[in-house]
This record gives C-alpha cells, structure tokens and sequence, in this order.
C-alpha cells in the first residue's frame, strides 16, 4: 500500500516541469547515461542530480551504475499506484475512453487549421 509520505515525494518530484521533461527523455531513452540527459538541459551537472535524487526518492527514477557512467530508466509503478488509489476498473475505463475522444479531437482541430 502507497503512503501519504511516499505519495507526497512523488507530487513533488512530477510537481517540477524540468523533472517531467527529464522524466520523458528517460523514457524515450531508456538506459541513457546521466551525461547524456543531460546535454539535453542548460542547468548544471549538480542541478540535473538534485532532480534525479528527487525522483530516484520518488521511485520514479531507476539509476543503475555501469563502470563510471550512471543509466537512468524510468519506473512508472508509483504513477500506477497512485491512479489505482483514486479509480476503479470503472471509471478507469471511461476516463481513458475520455482521454481519446480528447486527444482525437485536437489531433482532428490542429489538422484543420
């Protein structure tokens, strides 16, 4: 069972735009060095390992050491955990019906203009 305690590490860690970015360059890169994220940020090395230890408090953030290089992969079990907390198989399926019809519709709005 997920805790208030362990709930609040992971709003925080989803609650910043840089760590959501990093979040999704992990995922599209599973595996990719710390080195290598980043490259993608123009902040400095020590601010780019502060978010990664929030997110690796978080759980959301696997960093396995290989030699000298560090490799990031992305753990969504916490997201997960924390959807099953508020929805049942119910309303779970209605609400990704819901977010289809939604992005569906904005795929068909941007292809019109």
């Amino acid at each position: 069972m997920i805790t208030y305690s362990d709930m609040d590490d992971i709003f925080h860690a989803l609650a910043h735009e840089t760590r959501r970015t990093m979040m999704d360059i992990v995922r599209d890169k599973s595996g990719i060095t710390v080195g290598e994220l980043a490259r993608h940020f123009d902040v400095s090395r020590i601010a780019i390992m502060n978010h990664l230890r929030v997110m690796e408090t978080a759980g959301l953030i696997i960093s396995e050491k290989e030699g000298r290089m560090r490799r990031l992969y992305l753990n969504v079990a916490p997201i997960q955990l924390i959807y099953e907390r508020w929805t049942d198989d119910y309303s779970g399926y209605w609400a990704s019906r819901i977010t289809d019809i939604k992005y569906k519709a904005e795929k068909t709005s941007q292809q019109g203009e």
